[in-house]
């Protein structure tokens, strides 16, 4: 296995609800993360999917310092990042960069492509001098697939995919460690994220490069993800590679997003068991004691209610090897094979 270049323990953030204009009185909080725990490994791409409003950006926002967390830890290289600032703060912030998830957005209309990847460079005006900037821009544009001859282009010239590669190019300019990709292509055509994907995969051979990759498109997320976390209502429920979440679920909610995604193989998809699910996701204001996924479970009994299932190898599933034994915070956690991904997405 190799070195730990992130780990994550206790990461809380709540967003407080305040009432009143010229006095305000806190009268609760958004628990939009409430206590995620994982490790990325160098080299490594962990994938983190969920249903929207899960918590997912939230994470990628704190990863990356745009959010101050409520509580937990994150150190990189075994060193708490979560309250650096100042010179300390930007010299992190140089090994985890992100991509964003709208390339119309993420980029400033007013600015050129040159300016927009060479940006970093004033920032750390210690990676390229002056003078070798522009060169060092073209090079990125040849590496992401785009000609250096439209340097001085703007961002509105550009197709979706291809503003996305600016946004990856600007990501890879300064050479970190870690980027943090939250749903990158999920703005984006189902060829063109095809493109996007592979083009990432690429850059991960050749720049060393570890991932935090968001998303929620399930293919999306096994084709270039080594390990999977899910995620519901601000915590992962269930985190193993990818085999073992495709192909063995153990969580009943992970088991019920995967029954919902389209097979192509009409034998497949007759064998395969539908989960459907009761019921609305429950607010985050107001989570559900114990095991936050019991209001929609159907394995639920009165001890899911009162004990909070730790994100472990169920006790049941302990076997010295096979693709049972991952995490899953579920008090009756059982394998479950689900038709039509043992191939992958193709």
């Amino acid at each position: 296995m190799a070195e730990a270049i992130l780990e994550v323990s206790g990461l809380v953030k709540h967003y407080p609800l305040t009432r009143g204009i010229l006095f305000r009185k806190q009268i609760g909080a958004v628990r939009a993360v409430d206590g995620v725990d994982f490790t990325l490994h160098r080299g490594e791409t962990l994938g983190i999917v969920g249903e929207s409003g899960c918590g997912k950006s939230t994470v990628a926002k704190m990863l990356v310092n745009l959010e101050r967390p409520t509580a937990g830890s994150i150190r990189y290289k075994g060193e708490d990042i979560t309250r650096l600032s100042g010179r300390a703060l930007k010299a992190v912030r140089r090994n985890i960069q992100m991509v964003f998830q709208d390339p119309y957005t993420s980029l400033n209309p007013r600015m050129t492509v040159g300016d927009i990847i060479g940006e970093p460079y004033d920032i750390h005006p210690e990676v390229a001098p002056k003078g070798d900037r522009r060169r060092r821009v073209r090079e990125l544009l040849d590496v992401v697939g785009l000609n250096p001859e439209h340097i001085n282009r703007y961002p509105h010239q550009f197709s979706g995919g291809q503003r996305q590669r600016i946004g990856i190019a600007r990501g890879l300019a300064l050479r970190p460690e870690v980027i943090v990709a939250d749903e990158p292509v999920s703005a984006l055509d189902v060829s063109v994220q095809a493109q996007v994907v592979n083009l990432m995969d690429r850059l991960q051979n050749e720049f060393d490069l570890s991932y935090v990759f968001i998303a929620h498109d399930l293919s999306v997320v096994r084709h270039i993800s080594d390990r999977v976390g899910v995620m519901y209502l601000g915590r992962i429920v269930e985190i193993g590679r990818d085999a073992e979440i495709y192909d063995h679920p153990t969580h009943p909610y992970t088991q019920a997003l995967l029954s919902a995604v389209p097979v192509p193989d009409p034998e497949a998809r007759d064998r395969r068991e539908r989960v459907i699910l009761t019921g609305d996701v429950p607010s985050p204001t107001n989570a559900p004691s114990g095991c936050r996924f019991r209001t929609r479970c159907w394995k639920a009994e009165d001890r899911c209610a009162r004990e909070v299932p730790p994100l472990a190898v169920p006790s049941r599933l302990r076997t010295p090897s096979g693709p049972e034994a991952h995490d899953s915070a579920c008090h009756f956690a059982a394998v479950a094979a689900v038709a039509g991904h043992s191939n992958g997405p193709g």
